[in-house]
């Protein structure tokens, strides 16, 4: 990954451009918890690639991206909505899902354990959802 202010500048530069076909392809609604008419941003998936790409970006509104950053402060009635996040047709959103289900199933949430119980992902998705954040 780049480094230093080149790096930073040149990256955001690169997610600033992926934002439009983001908005597109959410319909500017949060793509984890579909929340409208609120600010979204790019949120990048660990682990983080060498440069910036769609695929591995979702389009998230700030409630959910302080969440994932600060998983001690998730509020577990928030992500409720996982219900319909997890069977997305874009797999960062599946992926997504599955990590935050899995984080929320572990901490005891008998609802995130039912939900994963009963969730499939391609073998190529979970294997990126199992990879370390």
């Amino acid at each position: 990954m780049s480094t230093g202010f080149q790096g930073k500048f040149h990256r955001q530069n690169i997610l600033s451009r992926l934002a439009k076909d983001l908005v597109r392809r959410s319909r500017s609604h949060c793509e984890l918890c579909d929340h409208n008419g609120v600010k979204l941003e790019p949120f990048e998936i660990p682990p983080i690639e060498e440069e910036p790409y769609l695929d591995g970006c979702l389009f998230i509104c700030d409630g959910c991206r302080k969440q994932i950053v600060e998983p001690k402060k998730m509020i577990p009635t928030h992500w409720r909505c996982l219900n319909n996040a997890l069977y997305s047709e874009v797999p960062a959103v599946q992926v997504m899902s599955f990590r935050i289900l899995k984080r929320l199933a572990g901490s005891g949430e008998r609802w995130a354990e039912e939900l994963l119980e009963h969730a499939y992902l391609d073998p190529e998705l979970e294997a990126w959802a199992n990879e370390a954040e």
